[in-house]
């Protein structure tokens, strides 16, 4: 499970997050929205390391990883797929998911056939370059230079940001079949609100830096989490 305990983190002298607390547990995905600007993205990268907190603690699988560099994170099991993809342009689909095998032990470095079934596209274009890719074949391709790493969190940003509809459909149900598999927790952020409600087991809320809202789907009233998504 991952535990995030009341983290701060700032840019400077500006505080980007205030006392951010949330978790995610295998089997599960959690869904973390909120406006463009309110600190999802920061608390992805003070979950992979990216950014140091000024505050609070990180736990993932019982150990305290909130000093750890981000390479040592990745050995641990967690995988980011960060906003905008950034993707190799340059490098073919496969030298792209190789990029993934960095954090592995040299007995692991292949690529795990559930990509392609997942992604069946990705195995077609295997010599292309990644730039020549449209953006939602690109987003695939992120996710699956992730999954490479055979993670056991699985961070997403903003996975449906310029997808066309039938790609998020298909990213959807990758990421259902992913948390239904059982050994993977899913940390989603989202401001697409359908998507994020049918994914989600449990949810947050971000507000100015901090969680203003959260829990199990259950407890989420969409009048009250919109609020928080309109501008």
């Amino acid at each position: 499970m991952l535990n995030v305990e009341a983290i701060n983190l700032h840019y400077g002298a500006a505080q980007a997050l205030r006392g951010v607390s949330l978790r995610a547990e295998p089997g599960r995905v959690t869904c973390l929205m909120g406006r463009n600007g309110v600190g999802k993205s920061s608390t992805l990268r003070a979950i992979i390391g990216h950014r140091p907190v000024s505050g609070g603690s990180i736990f993932w699988e019982g150990a305290d990883i909130t000093k750890l560099s981000p390479d040592e994170r990745a050995r641990r099991g967690i995988a980011y797929v960060p906003q905008g993809r950034e993707i190799f342009p340059l490098l073919s689909v496969k030298e792209n998911l190789e990029t993934g095998f960095a954090p592995l032990p040299r007995r692991q470095r292949t690529i795990p056939d559930e990509i392609f079934e997942l992604f069946p596209v990705l195995k077609s274009m295997l010599a292309r370059r990644g730039g020549d890719l449209s953006g939602g074949q690109q987003q695939q391709l992120a996710i699956g230079r992730a999954l490479v790493t055979r993670p056991r969190l699985l961070l997403l940003d903003e996975p449906t940001e310029g997808i066309q509809p039938s790609i998020i459909k298909d990213i959807g149900r990758a990421i259902g079949w992913l948390r239904d598999r059982g050994d993977m927790a899913i940390l989603l952020v989202e401001q697409y609100f359908e998507f994020a409600r049918d994914l989600a087991d449990l949810f947050a809320v971000m507000d100015r830096g901090e969680v203003v809202m959260g829990g199990e789907k259950a407890d989420l009233v969409e009048s009250e989490v919109r609020r928080f998504l309109t501008v």
